[in-house]
Order: C-alpha cells, then sequence, then structure tokens
C-alpha cells in the first residue's frame, strides 16, 4: 500500500491560545496511521470569518495535489458552518482527497463516514446556534431587569472636559483632572463637536482646539 501525504490543519480563535495541543494530537494520529506529514497549516482566528490564510492555502495546496488525506482536529475548527464544512468536504472528495477528523474518530474513506460527517457537522452548529441563543436571551433579560450591559457610561462632566481641553491643557492633564483615559477625552470633544464649536474662554484670546489635534497628541 503506497503511503499517503497528509496535511495537518488546526485553528483556534484568538493569537493568544496556542495551537500545540492540536498539532501534538494530529501528529500522533499520522504516525498511527502511517501517514507522512508533508504540511502543516494553521489559523488563529475566529470561525465565524470568512477570510482564514491557513485553510485557503490549504486548499490552494489541494488542488495541486500536494497530499492525499487531510487531518483535522474537530470539524468546527475546519468549517465555520454545516453549508461551509460539506462545501470543502465535497471539493476535496472530488480531488480523491480523504478526510479525518481526531476528535470525532470519523474519516470520508467509506459511505458510512461520509454520512456521519454530514450528521455530526449538523449537530455541531446546532449547539453552536443554542449558545447564541442563550447569550442573546441573557441579555435581553439582563436589560428587562435594568442592568448595565457592557461599558457604563462615563460619570463626568463633558462641557468640563472639552473647556478645559479647548484651554490649552494637554490630554494628559485633562485625562488625569477627571479620572478618564486619553482616548475618551479625545471621544468626548468629538461627540460635542467641539471641533466646529469653540468654547470661549473670557480674557485668555484662546481659540478652539479641532478634534484633528486631540487624535494626533493622542498618538504621541
Amino acid at each position: 500500500m503506497p503511503i499517503k501525504r497528509a496535511a495537518l490543519y488546526v485553528r483556534v480563535s484568538t493569537p493568544e491560545q496556542s495551537v500545540d495541543t492540536q498539532l501534538l494530537d494530529l501528529r500522533q494520529m499520522a504516525a498511527q496511521r502511517g501517514y507522512v506529514v508533508v504540511h502543516e497549516y494553521a489559523d488563529r482566528i475566529s470561525g465565524a470569518k470568512a477570510k482564514r490564510p491557513g485553510l485557503d492555502q490549504l486548499m490552494a495546496d489541494a488542488r495541486r495535489r500536494r497530499f492525499d488525506v487531510v487531518v483535522v482536529w474537530a470539524f468546527d475548527r475546519m468549517a465555520r458552518s454545516v453549508r461551509h464544512f460539506l462545501e470543502v468536504l465535497d471539493e476535496l472528495n472530488y480531488l480523491n482527497i480523504e478526510f479525518v477528523s481526531f476528535r470525532e474518530s470519523i474519516d470520508t474513506g467509506g459511505p458510512l463516514g461520509r454520512a456521519m460527517v454530514v450528521i455530526v457537522g449538523a449537530i455541531a452548529e446546532l449547539e453552536r446556534n443554542l449558545i447564541v441563543e442563550r447569550v442573546k436571551a441573557g441579555m435581553r433579560r439582563a436589560k428587562l431587569e435594568g442592568r448595565q450591559i457592557g461599558r457604563a457610561p462615563l460619570q463626568v462632566d463633558r462641557c468640563q472636559v472639552v473647556h478645559d481641553r479647548q484651554s490649552r491643557m494637554s490630554l494628559t492633564q485633562v485625562a488625569r483632572k477627571h479620572g478618564i483615559s486619553r482616548a475618551s477625552v479625545c471621544r468626548i470633544v468629538k461627540e460635542l463637536g467641539a471641533g466646529d464649536a469653540p468654547v470661549g474662554i473670557a480674557g485668555t484670546g484662546f481659540d478652539h482646539v479641532p478634534a484633528a489635534a486631540c487624535e494626533n497628541e493622542a498618538r504621541s
């Protein structure tokens, strides 16, 4: 039997997470099955994103027939939806490339494996949708109960912030005086249209400070 060339694909949701655990499992599985790993593809991005460099490169290499089997850690690591998952499987099947999933212990080498892939993929999407619905329901309940959702509004005299900023106080000075961040100072200046409407300071001769100047100083 000819030795099969394998491509490993792993994905985590954020750049801070590591793909090492997934790769270790897939390397061991490949070794047990006698595969020769020719390439490892990885993405550090949410599964809901349409563009994934690692997966896109894997599919491009599949069309070039650079491997015989694709090994993934789990179905939901591979595709963003059941429809996308089936599209990937259909293309791999057309290219005569097998698909193997570590967590589900399923491959598409036979008709039973392909049937199980479709069923488990549908269940995975259902589970994800149920999680989303539970989160939305919790947010609706919190709103009805009058609880704050997300960041609490700033408790600050916004007009005084703008007045201080336009009196030529620096971003840092205004932020320290009101106990807020420099970015918040810039946001308040923009929201109140301070770039268009000057706040006069009697006897000083100071004009208003444009919002663009606030942004430039915030970057420095």
